[in-house]
């Protein structure tokens, strides 16, 4: 069942959310910050799937959070799977600063786990506050 009208998403709140998490995905990898590469690295991952929600939440604007968060995490899944996948040019695209933020560079089982987590958070967030859209 798809909310009603008035359970739709305010694009201006979310692009704000998105620009924030975007900020803050980049900034944890800084150096400056002096975070552990650890908790660096799957903050960033955790991020980078949150930043996935809410680009689809945008997207499908009056789509269920359920939805949302299941097609995020399927998103990520297969992004992550095709990290097993290696030929020349996608290889050559991954050694880019941009590819290896939008693509990662190597399969690891852990990122699942961040990616989980960020979609949690955000489908939380989004349920907390527009209870409406979870329905």
């Amino acid at each position: 069942m798809k909310p009603s009208r008035g359970g739709a998403r305010r694009p201006v709140v979310y692009g704000v959310a998105l620009a924030v998490v975007v900020g803050c995905g980049l900034c944890c990898r800084a150096a400056w910050l002096g975070l552990s590469p650890f908790f660096a690295k799957y903050l960033g991952d955790a991020l980078w799937a949150l930043m996935i929600f809410l680009v689809l939440a945008l997207f499908l604007n009056t789509g269920r959070t359920a939805v949302i968060a299941s097609l995020a995490a399927l998103f990520c899944l297969i992004v992550e799977c095709s990290q097993l996948y290696q030929a020349p040019w996608l290889d050559a695209l991954r050694a880019t600063r941009l590819g290896q933020l939008a693509l990662g560079a190597y399969f690891a089982w852990g990122d699942l786990l961040a990616y989980i987590l960020g979609i949690a958070v955000g489908a939380a967030a989004e349920s907390l506050c527009s209870p409406r859209l979870s329905l």
